[in-house]
């Protein structure tokens, strides 16, 4: 059963792209709908644990929680709706290079040699997914790319301030990270319209348009987030990372039949390597880990 909840969650996130474009048909921008979305959960969650909010006062490090939160959900979601699914994803899971480097600056962990390994494996994904036919380097081409690498290193760090915060209340958590997806989605919405780069939100007769997927997006996220929490909660720290990779095939699978992405030789290539990566760090974290899963729980991209 709880693998079963961590699947689940995995599938809520690796096909959360086709509510939001559905969204974004209707004349709402998923920088928008990610804002609204979570201003509600945010209200929501304040009325069932208001007592969440007492441990803000003791721990200010909930503050740089909820802020790397919110970019790890901006981009995501923006990058998912705008660009290749595939490729997003894909960049998004380059976190084995991010979780040594910051563990390495922040935490003080030096590298092992399987660290740089994987640090490399992930490098040779990333290089092989990038590099085109259409472009002499492999670097992001697009905005998308761009933002699925900020929503992936914004994700390692919210993970290593998640480390640093164990002690504070799993439900204060939560909290603040869903404050920082509505405060950070908003807050770009507000200054991208007004800059024009965001287009403004559609007048109110377009709101039974977009209104049922938002809602069906947000009710989502809430039950992933249960979901999760259950699942991460009894099963050891690599599994749950390992099952979570599952989102990279829901993606891939709906992404591509519904013609959201490509998937050639190429992508299949880099994909396999930076999966790779991805799954040797979970179970790299098995020896000496697992004792803390429980104040661990990866509460992804804050869903």
């Amino acid at each position: 059963m709880s693998a079963i909840a961590l699947v689940f969650n995995a599938f809520v996130w690796g096909v959360s792209w086709i509510p939001f474009r559905h969204i974004e048909a209707h004349g709402l921008h998923p920088v928008w709908a990610t804002g609204l979305i979570y201003v509600v959960i945010v209200l929501g969650t304040t009325l069932l644990r208001r007592h969440a909010w007492r441990a803000f006062a003791t721990w200010p490090g909930l503050a740089l929680l909820a802020l790397f939160a919110g970019l790890t959900n901006l981009g995501f979601n923006w990058a998912v709706t705008q660009g290749d699914v595939v490729r997003v994803v894909l960049l998004f899971y380059l976190m084995p290079l991010w979780s040594v480097l910051l563990a390495w600056l922040l935490l003080g962990e030096r590298p092992t040699p399987s660290a740089l390994a994987r640090m490399a494996l992930a490098l040779a994904g990333v290089a092989v997914v990038l590099k085109t036919p259409d472009t002499d380097w492999p670097v992001p081409a697009s905005v998308p790319d761009w933002l699925g690498l900020a929503a992936g290193f914004s994700f390692a760090l919210t993970n290593i301030l998640l480390r640093r915060l164990r002690e504070a209340p799993g439900e204060s958590r939560a909290l603040a990270m869903f404050c920082g997806c509505a405060g950070v989605a908003m807050a770009t919405a507000l200054i991208g319209t007004a800059l024009g780069a965001i287009t403004p939100p559609p007048p109110v007769e377009a709101l039974a348009g977009w209104a049922p997927w938002a809602a069906l997006l947000g009710t989502g996220f809430v039950l992933a987030n249960i979901a999760l929490q259950y699942g991460a909660a009894r099963l050891a720290a690599s599994v749950t990372a390992v099952i979570m990779l599952s989102e990279v095939l829901f993606a891939s699978v709906s992404s591509v039949a519904l013609g959201a992405a490509t998937m050639d030789a190429r992508i299949w290539a880099g994909g396999a390597l930076i999966v790779l990566a991805a799954a040797w760090s979970a179970f790299a974290r098995t020896r000496g880990r697992d004792d803390d899963r429980p104040s661990r729980i990866l509460e992804d991209k804050a869903s």
